[in-house]
């Protein structure tokens, strides 16, 4: 049911032209490029060192980060909460509004 169909062709139509012959060219050297120079090897960096105080700040930092996240997340979840309860409020009042309306008929 939900394979793709791929159409057939046993034909090709159009117009035909046979392939094109391509002869291989002779390769001439050139000048032979100098080599580079060599380059200096960087001087190795110090290794990072976390003081007390500096691993405090990290910590510090994550829960704030945390925090924040966790804040946007659950006022999304009460939006969405929110909306979904005023349209189910939405409907029951269409609904009575719809219900009283057939029986006065």
């Amino acid at each position: 049911m939900l394979r793709p169909k791929i159409p057939t062709n046993p034909t090709p139509a159009g117009n035909l032209t046979p392939p094109v012959v391509v002869e291989p060219t002779a390769v001439v050297p050139s000048a032979p490029v100098p080599s580079p120079a060599p380059v200096a090897a960087a001087p190795s960096r110090p290794t990072v060192q976390l003081t007390p105080g500096t691993a405090l700040a990290l910590v510090g930092g994550g829960t704030a980060v945390v925090l924040v996240v966790g804040a946007v997340l659950v006022s999304l979840l009460l939006a969405v909460a929110i909306t979904g309860a005023s349209i189910a409020v939405c409907a029951l009042v269409i609904r009575s509004l719809v219900h009283a309306d057939t029986k006065r008929r």
